[in-house]
Parts: structure tokens; sequence; C-alpha cells
């Protein structure tokens, strides 16, 4: 079974393509939780999180896989960017609340 991608993961991943990141916040509940390679970030401080992460390495996510597991949905993405081992495959762990991120978790893929 395939699903879609829900619009607001949808534009994460086109606001950290273009990096158009104005209205990000928006994209997430006030007290969402971030967690990107072992470090959380929670609330406003994902705004911070998003440009110190996209800066330099500039990443472009493409997906190639996305499935559900209970409330979770897990996107599998090939991002590739300015960074040693680029492209690399990401999962990201997406809980949504009210049609917004209340929590994502990013993993190596495996």
């Amino acid at each position: 079974m395939t699903i879609e991608l829900p619009p607001v993961i949808a534009a994460f991943f086109h606001a950290t393509n273009t990096r158009e990141f104005a209205d990000f916040l928006s994209l997430f509940t006030a007290d969402a939780h971030v967690n990107d390679e072992a470090n959380d970030h929670y609330g406003a401080g994902i705004a911070t999180w998003i440009d110190q992460a996209t800066a330099e390495t500039k990443p472009t996510a493409n997906v190639t896989d996305i499935t559900r597991d209970g409330e979770e949905i897990v996107v599998t993405a090939e991002v590739s960017g300015n960074f040693p081992g680029s492209p690399v495959q990401l999962r990201y762990f997406f809980t949504l609340t009210d049609d917004k991120i209340a929590r994502l978790f990013i993993k190596a893929g495996e």
C-alpha cells in the first residue's frame, strides 16, 4: 500500500530543499521535538537547528519511500549536499498532531 506524503511533510522537504525558511516554524507544533544527529531541538529552537544544519551543507532530499508505522510516518530520502559521504540515505520519522509536525527523528538509513 502506497501512502501519499502529507502536505506538511511535503512542505518540510520543499523548505529544506529550497532553503526557504521564513514560515518553517509554522510547520511544527509549538512544543515540537526534533532529534537530528543525536541532538535534540525543541519549539522555537527548531528554527536555529534548520539554519545551522543547512547553511554550509546545502542538503537536497529526494524522497524514495514513504511508509506508516502506527502513528509514525517514515520517509526515506537520498540526501546529497556539501558534506563527506554525499549522498546518504536518511530516514525521517514524523509524528503529526493537528496537521503539524509534533516530533521528527532523523536517522541514517539502513
